[in-house]
């Protein structure tokens, strides 16, 4: 999916409206004289990719979810919802949107099948239960058990199943991967894979960066209230400069490198028959190795790094995250 190759301006909004999936305008939530939670947020989430959405403590994300699913209302501004109003039209997109949201409640006195019998209801869905239940890895037994004694785990597997009732036009994930293990982790990218590709929508929000940056097509990092960067992740580096780090293991470190004149190349580190290079230029990749043999040195191994996003999230808002989002702290 070529999302990257959209006509997105610097809000990251686009002229293509019709396919945008979320699209705020101006979006403004002020909790009282003193907390300004979302400043002016223009934002176009498009059909059918998995858009990340991040931020650190107090960044105004869920604040941004609640205003969408029109749990709380904007000061100023305005959010439309796979074309539907947010603040008009809140049953057509409840009826269309599946939310696993961080600060979720469960009935403790009810299994987990009833949990999800009750929400086909509401739903008006004809979805099968137990398919349901394979589908987010929670096995029958456990299902017949009252939530009350599940662990973290099983109550993440349980709301994501809610959430995916009706297959939804739109599935928004708020800290999806909160409590569970890796195999669950890696069963929460596989669902956003499988709904983005048969056209759908994920909205996925998450302090763990690593999750983001192996499932999402385009990334928009938040800061006090404010959207500061959007793009693919590839797009915020080359916006950065971050560039790449080429690490060379050789026979021998010739006598006399001469890395450093390369166009692009920023730093130049030599430990033992070990080379590291730091270039911000794509181009100049390829432009050490071929030096580095000119030199006189044989290679043995390349290895290169790229800047990792929880790089790009520390330059864009000068800082990194701390662990999950308080759903209070968040707001």
């Amino acid at each position: 999916m070529d999302t990257g190759s959209r006509a997105v301006s610097d809000a990251g909004v686009s002229a293509d409206d019709e396919s945008a999936a979320i699209r705020t305008t101006g979006l403004t939530k002020r909790y009282g004289d003193d907390v300004l939670a979302v400043d002016d947020l223009d934002l176009t989430v498009y059909e059918g990719e998995i858009f990340g959405f991040l931020g650190p403590n107090g960044a105004g994300k869920s604040t941004t979810i609640d205003v969408i699913m029109d749990y709380v209302r904007p000061t100023a501004g305005s959010a439309t919802v796979l074309g539907f109003d947010a603040q008009t039209e809140t049953r057509a997109i409840h009826e269309r949107v599946g939310i696993l949201p961080d600060g979720y409640g469960l009935y403790d006195r009810l299994s987990g099948r009833k949990h999800l019998e009750y929400a086909i209801s509401l739903k008006r869905a004809d979805d099968d239960v137990d398919e349901l239940l394979d589908r987010v890895g929670l096995d029958t037994a456990a299902a017949e058990r009252v939530v009350g004694g599940y662990s973290k785990g099983m109550t993440q597997r349980l709301a994501l199943a809610i959430a995916l009732v009706g297959d939804p036009e739109l599935l928004i994930l708020d800290e999806p991967s909160s409590g569970l293990d890796p195999n669950g982790v890696r069963l929460v990218r596989e669902i956003a894979r499988d709904h983005a590709d048969r056209g759908k929508t994920v909205f996925f929000s998450s302090h763990i960066l690593s999750q983001v940056e192996a499932v999402c097509d385009r990334v928009a990092i938040l800061n006090r209230g404010r959207l500061v960067a959007v793009d693919t992740i590839d797009g915020l580096r080359d916006a950065l400069g971050t560039g790449s780090t080429v690490t060379l293991t050789v026979d021998a470190v010739p006598e006399s490198l001469t890395l450093a004149d390369i166009v692009g190349v920023s730093e130049v580190a030599v430990d033992g028959r070990t080379v590291r290079v730091r270039v911000d230029e794509a181009s100049a990749k390829v432009d050490v190795i071929d030096q580095v043999r000119e030199d006189g040195a044989a290679l043995l191994d390349v290895a290169i790094e790229e800047s990792s996003l929880e790089d790009l999230f520390s330059a864009y808002t000068g800082d990194a995250p701390r662990g999950a989002d308080a759903s209070a702290g968040d707001r």
